[in-house]
C-alpha cells in the first residue's frame, strides 16, 4: 500500500483520498508513523469481512466468491473428503 498519509493530511485532503480509493487504490492513514486506519473500496471491505468471519479454522471453501467462477471451486472443496484437523504447532512453544 503506497498511499501512506498522516491523519492531519488525510483530514486536509479527504476528497483527494476518496478519489484515490475510487481509482482502485487504498489509503493507509498513520499517526506518528504508525498505521491506524485504512480507506478501502467497498469491495475490498466486503472481502476483508468475509475473511474475518471465516477465521483461520474455516478453510478455503469459506472465502470463495471473491473471483469469477469460484462457485465451482466451492463445490469441489465441499465434495472432497476430509481427513480431520491439521496439527498446528503452538506458537508459544
Amino acid at each position: 500500500m503506497k498511499n501512506n498519509i498522516s491523519v492531519a493530511k488525510a483530514k486536509a485532503t479527504f476528497s483527494e483520498c476518496i478519489r484515490t480509493v475510487e481509482a482502485g487504490n487504498s489509503v493507509l492513514i498513520t499517526r506518528h508513523g504508525k498505521p491506524i486506519a485504512a480507506l478501502v473500496s467497498p469491495n475490498d471491505l466486503e472481502q476483508l469481512e468475509r475473511l474475518r468471519k471465516a477465521g483461520p479454522e474455516c478453510g478455503l471453501a469459506s472465502i470463495v466468491g471473491g473471483w469469477e467462477n469460484s462457485e465451482e471451486l466451492a463445490s469441489i472443496l465441499d465434495a472432497s473428503p476430509r481427513h480431520g484437523q491439521r496439527n498446528t504447532p503452538d506458537p508459544e512453544h
